[in-house]
């Protein structure tokens, strides 16, 4: 009896990964055919180009560009984006469309959502990165690894940094109220980090309190490593200790991985389990008196 649901909780387990990735794939193939939220994704990357091109000025201290900066700043914040802005917009408006409702008939089914949603941020993160990084070298003279060390270490900082954010947007996504008031509730303290975290001007540029409350979240150790990956060495020089600190980006991201995955799963079965066609109705109910657009 043990043996038999043993393999019964295994094969569920395996099921659970195929159907993620199976939903992953057919989430992708339908963002890529969205001409509209392509677009989003888009001006992004333009906004970092833009302001980037205008800059001429070198790091302070440095012969460092910039623009270089700026650019491998922005690369971290992209990625922190889609993991901490996107990934939750997605989850809450799923929520409100009964998502959530119909996996509590689905054995494994929150595991698959989770998969299926990795998959489709982590992708679209990689993207967006890459398109970036290209996009600045063609156009603005923007930085590249030099080597074979940099680009592992691009690699890794990039892994690291969305296994840091994508099971925290989750687990944010998992407790806002509502599409509505999502945005409005993660954008003002990512924009707060954006500013103070060393993405579009040194660190060091910035009061010491400040550095410190910056270096407790994932985006300074992110903007950290993708500098040390994208940047002279003659650049750590303007960092706050003087050095990349390699170690220390890669304790603080795998840090806040295991806090979002302890937060993730738990907070994401706890919205599945408080789902009801009652509350459904309910919110759509009073979406429709709001004039918001009911799914």
């Amino acid at each position: 009896m043990a043996d038999m649901t043993s393999r019964t909780i295994s094969a569920i387990g395996t099921n659970s990964w195929r159907a993620g990735l199976q939903r992953g794939g057919i989430e992708l193939r339908h963002l890529l055919r969205n001409g509209k939220e392509m677009s989003g994704h888009l001006t992004n990357v333009v906004v970092a180009l833009l302001v980037a091109g205008y800059l001429s000025d070198d790091v302070p201290g440095t012969r460092t560009p910039m623009t270089h900066l700026v650019l491998a700043g922005f690369a971290a914040y992209l990625l922190f984006q889609v993991g901490l802005i996107n990934l939750p917009q997605i989850l809450v408006t799923e929520r409100e469309e009964g998502t959530l409702l119909r996996l509590r008939a689905t054995p494994g089914g929150i595991t698959a959502y989770l998969v299926a949603k990795s998959l489709l941020v982590v992708v679209l993160a990689v993207g967006t990165l890459a398109l970036l990084l290209a996009a600045g070298a063609l156009l603005v003279d923007g930085p590249l690894p030099h080597g074979p060390g940099d680009w592992l270490t691009l690699m890794w900082v990039t892994a690291l940094g969305l296994l840091a954010v994508v099971p925290l947007g989750a687990a944010i996504g998992a407790v806002l109220p509502n599409p509505r008031e999502a945005l409005a509730l993660v954008m003002l303290p990512t924009m707060g980090l954006l500013l103070t975290s060393g993405t579009v001007f040194p660190i060091t540029a910035l009061p010491v309190p400040v550095q410190q409350v910056a270096a407790v979240f994932p985006l300074k150790w992110m903007a950290q490593g993708l500098r040390s990956a994208l940047l002279p060495d003659s650049a750590r020089t303007a960092e706050a200790a003087g050095s990349w600190e390699l170690p220390m980006v890669a304790l603080v991201l795998m840090a806040w991985a295991v806090l979002g995955f302890l937060l993730a799963v738990p907070l994401l079965r706890r919205a599945a389990r408080r789902e009801s066609g009652s509350r459904l109705t309910a919110r759509q109910r009073r979406a429709a008196q709001s004039g918001a657009p009911v799914a």
